[in-house]
């Protein structure tokens, strides 16, 4: 019976191929080429031009503005970071985040803190003292 493609093993060991030659079978051995390189970083033409032509994205930040009036606001209240991030349930990152202009806004998270230093800090009326009206039922 000849040999096939089905009885070749491939062992990937040098264990594995140091038994096989012990056992009187024969051993083929090849290197592949580049193997064990990183070589799926490489830049081509077309990923260079790709590069080139895609616009840069990134996340909306809080502005200044509302980070000053954030500070401000706090300030007044007589508040520290801490304080107020006890006070709305966050971290007190988060309220540094907001203060430096480094935070991605969420309406949650400014709301919270509208309501507990007084101030908008969203809209066109940013800074302005929140009116208080009768609650809905």
């Amino acid at each position: 019976m000849a040999e096939s493609d089905w009885d070749t093993v491939t062992a990937k060991s040098k264990q594995a191929i140091l038994a096989a030659q012990r056992r009187g079978e024969d051993v083929e051995t090849s290197k592949k080429w580049a193997a064990g390189q990183n070589k799926q970083h490489s830049i081509t033409k077309n990923t260079a031009k790709l590069d080139r032509e895609t616009e840069e994205l990134h996340h909306d930040r809080v502005t200044l503005e509302v980070g000053k009036v954030i500070q401000r606001g706090r300030q007044s209240k007589g508040l520290t970071q801490k304080d107020l991030a006890t006070k709305i349930n966050e971290k007190p990152q988060v309220i540094a985040d907001y203060e430096s202009g480094r935070a991605i806004p969420n309406n949650q998270v400014l709301g919270k803190i509208e309501r507990a230093i007084g101030l908008k800090l969203r809209g066109k009326d940013i800074g302005k003292p929140i009116e208080k009206g009768p609650k809905a039922k």
